[in-house]
């Protein structure tokens, strides 16, 4: 009976993952942009060069679970705006994002960088994140003072991937952060109630990833 159920469990764990390598690690570079009460309205319209690594756990050819630690640069200008009440207010903003999420990817077709005809697939994920970063504090002897913050915010997009060798992978990706705080753009002094507390900062991180897989499954079948 033991054996019967090695066997089956095998045969699912082919079936399920078919050559299919366990880990994926990369690094990935992108252009960021912020959208809240300062600079331009666009929501995608990257002025700053970010980045970060990446770990996936591939469960099988459609699902993985994802790990990423990024560097996010984000800054905008109410001179970069559209909207001439802002050009006219001429506010501005820099500030550093340090973020951890985890999540979920789901691949649209079966993906597997082993196979060549399975070798490319959009995708989708959603994850949860922390993130930091400075807000103003205070003036003290004319001189600014910060401190940080620590914020949740909800990470997801989509984007398309594609094998370049058995071990090698490269993607494109669209990368949407909604944070559950409205103070990303208040590093700099604007006043108590500057903004509006009900609408939310987002921002935006699109660009390009390479990995690169390893860790056989148990029960590995070579191909044929």
């Amino acid at each position: 009976m033991k054996k019967i159920i090695i066997v089956a469990f095998s045969f699912f764990v082919y079936i399920v993952s078919p050559a299919q390598l366990l880990n994926e690690i990369g690094f990935y570079a992108a252009g960021t942009n912020y959208s809240g009460d300062i600079g331009n309205e666009l929501y995608i319209f990257p002025n700053k060069i970010g980045g970060g690594i990446t770990y996936k756990r591939n469960f099988n050819t459609r699902l993985s679970a994802r790990l990423s630690l990024s560097y996010i640069p984000l800054s905008d200008a109410d001179s970069r705006a559209f909207n001439k009440v802002r050009n006219e207010r001429d506010y501005a903003f820099e500030n550093i994002v340090r973020q951890a999420s985890v999540g979920m990817e789901f691949n649209f077709f079966d993906y597997d960088v082993l196979r060549r005809d399975m070798g490319q697939t959009p995708y989708l994920f959603i994850s949860y994140a922390i993130a930091q970063w400075d807000v103003f504090k205070k003036f003290e002897d004319g001189q600014a003072k910060y401190e940080k913050t620590i914020a949740s915010l909800v990470p997801f997009g989509l984007g398309y991937k594609s094998r370049i060798t058995d071990r090698l992978g490269f993607a494109s990706e669209l990368r949407v952060h909604y944070a559950f705080t409205d103070d990303i753009e208040k590093k700099s002094y604007l006043g108590e109630n500057f903004g509006d507390p009900t609408s939310k900062d987002w921002y935006f991180f699109t660009g390009v990833a390479l990995t690169y897989s390893f860790g056989r499954p148990p029960c590995f079948a070579p191909r044929f």
